[in-house]
């Protein structure tokens, strides 16, 4: 496969360069920069469990209001050219009303007549080298990208027809797949504090395809804090065991970067 083989190789030239550069930068010393962060994200796409497929589409008040809980951060180690970073994302929604729902007894198109209960844990784990450091900085990212989802889907409008395998009104189900991912890293400043940031990444493996695209502002107001506010696109196409995560997220964020 053509993407694997992109991935394989961009993860063997990360490997190269690291081993060609760990004595250059075994003189530099360490940083780190915590960043906690809220992002306004709507839900776009399709959910599927056992077989029975349902399309979601929420905007961030939607999502507000059935947020049960959230945590979302990251953590970033530097040394020299390199960057080591872990991102977390954790959000669980309840009480998602769907807009059409499709299984073995077709397809039917009654809005809320089933909610939708949905967990996501997002880890990534990335290694970054600096490959251009001039007035614009480019880092090439490679990482991996671990996602937990778990649904519980239950029937709310009785006699509507939806049915799980077995004539069950409800049904649960928990997956988890990882992605290798390769990736670009922009920074450009704009000023002696400010700097404009483009990311992109794509990612595959345990999934068909997920990928992400960030373009955002730093803007370091004090020295070792820096305010972090844009604008981030998540995507996902996996489908296994009857299980299907065909979902985007997408919407503003803002965070804050404390250097220590």
């Amino acid at each position: 496969m053509q993407f694997s083989r992109l991935i394989l190789l961009a993860a063997i030239t990360l490997g190269f360069i690291a081993s060609q550069n760990s004595l250059a930068s075994d003189a530099e010393e360490w940083t780190f920069e915590a960043t906690p962060y809220l992002m306004g994200a709507g839900l776009d796409g399709e959910v599927g469990l056992r077989g029975v497929t349902a399309d979601v589409d929420m905007s961030f008040s939607d999502i507000w209001d059935t947020l049960d809980s959230a945590f979302m951060g990251v953590l970033t180690a530097q040394k020299g050219p390199w960057t080591f970073g872990i991102d977390a994302v954790y959000f669980k929604v309840s009480d998602e009303e769907t807009k059409s729902v499709t299984g073995p007894f077709g397809r039917v198109s009654i809005n809320g007549a089933l909610e939708v209960e949905t967990a996501i844990t997002i880890y990534q784990a990335n290694a970054a080298y600096r490959l251009l450091d001039d007035k614009t900085q480019l880092d090439l990212v490679g990482g991996l990208r671990y996602t937990k989802l778990k649904a519980d889907a239950d029937v709310v409008i009785a006699g509507s027809g939806i049915l799980f395998p077995g004539g069950a009104l409800s049904a649960d189900g928990s997956e988890s797949w990882t992605d290798v991912v390769v990736g670009v890293r922009a920074l450009h400043p704009v000023s002696e504090n400010v700097d404009l940031l483009g990311y992109f990444d794509v990612g595959a493996g345990g999934s068909d395809l997920s990928y992400q695209i960030l373009a955002g502002v730093n803007w370091e107001f004090k020295e070792d804090y820096t305010a972090k506010i844009g604008y981030r696109v998540m995507d996902w196409d996996y489908d296994d065991n009857g299980t299907i995560w065909d979902m985007q997220t997408s919407g503003p964020y803002l965070g804050l970067g404390i250097r220590f």
